[in-house]
């Protein structure tokens, strides 16, 4: 395992993170997963045993039961504090009532308090929104934050599923009123679908943000076990519930193209598509998450796959994005600084 740092803290974090939405399985999150506290606490156990100090989880997550699951599992192993990274969000809808939802002050500030409740814990260490809220003003959601992180209960704080716009904007408030800073951007990205490289990777390079990656197999389409034709393993996630969006065609040329790869590194379909994402100097960490044991022990090997120059340039070629303006005449326009000017 190794361990890259998370944007500008100084904090290491590893390459693979363990991702909680599988935990719980209530409401409508039984369709990500329904594992209980002995398979939790096993999946716990064997993610840290492996290097895994990061955890990812949110307070929508099975409506609170995945925080709670993840606390005790962590409390029933005796884990050490200071040797993990716990990280949450919160934004999502809690409940039906006016307020159980949202970025204001009253909402964020009892959210927080519930989740140190369900985990256990004195402190989170990444609090993340969970995406953006267009009734709150940003100016509000920031001073929150902030004061979350002078009180001692977060330290760092993060975003998630946000545009490129909304981020910098959030940034530059920061900056002007001496707040604390988002340090990591939480977002979907896969080989087969790249779109964060048009806006929201440049300006992560820029800011030296971290980058979290949600999702990274598509929802499992890019397990290798879903065919073009629609079949599909009996109970399989997609089946039932299928997101996130993909071009299922882009999708299914990037497993093609990863099989052979696969096959010659003696791999899974899977640690192909995740060790892809282990090789993009801009990702921090990529959350995994797992309903069996199975699963996550596949993941986990994706980190002793190197893939070669002659592998990545394949998987480039069969997943890259179609031109988009203005990113074409960027680079166009661009080509004409990139070298010096010749002295006569």
């Amino acid at each position: 395992m190794r361990y890259n740092l998370l944007g500008q803290t100084g904090l290491y974090v590893s390459e693979l993170c363990l991702g909680t939405m599988t935990f719980g399985g209530v409401g409508q999150w039984e369709r990500m997963g329904r594992l209980q506290i002995d398979d939790v606490t096993a999946q716990v156990k064997r993610a840290f045993d492996a290097g895994i100090n990061f955890i990812d989880t949110a307070n929508v997550y099975s409506l609170g039961a995945s925080e709670t699951i993840t606390g005790q599992a962590i409390k029933d192993l005796g884990l050490p504090r200071d040797q993990l990274v716990i990280a949450t969000k919160a934004t999502g809808i809690m409940n039906e009532l006016p307020n159980g939802r949202g970025q204001s002050r009253y909402h964020l500030m009892n959210e927080l308090d519930a989740s140190l409740k369900r985990l256990q814990l004195d402190h989170i260490d990444l609090y993340q929104l969970h995406g953006f809220d267009a009734l709150t003003p940003f100016e509000d959601v920031l001073s929150t934050l902030n004061d979350m992180v002078r009180s001692g209960k977060v330290r760092y704080i993060g975003l998630s599923n946000m545009a490129s716009w909304q981020i910098m904007k959030a940034l530059a408030i920061s900056d002007k009123r001496g707040w604390a800073r988002f340090e990591s951007v939480q977002a979907y990205y896969t080989i087969a679908g790249r779109d964060l490289e048009r806006e929201v990777i440049p300006l992560v390079q820029d800011q030296r943000l971290g980058v979290m990656v949600w999702s990274p197999l598509a929802g499992g389409l890019l397990s290798g076990k879903y065919k073009p034709d629609g079949q599909a393993p009996e109970g399989a996630r997609r089946t039932t519930f299928d997101f996130p969006i993909v071009d299922k065609a882009r999708a299914f040329r990037c497993v093609e193209a990863m099989r052979p790869i696969a096959e010659r590194h003696q791999a899974s379909v899977a640690q192909v598509a995740i060790a892809w994402l282990l090789h993009q100097p801009v990702v921090s960490t990529v959350i995994i998450g797992a309903r069996t044991m199975q699963q996550l022990d596949d993941n986990l090997g994706s980190t002793r796959l190197q893939l070669t120059e002659q592998d990545l340039q394949t998987l480039h070629e069969v997943s890259q994005l179609p031109p988009e303006y203005p990113g074409w005449m960027i680079a166009f326009q661009g080509q004409y600084r990139t070298k010096p000017p010749l002295k006569e």
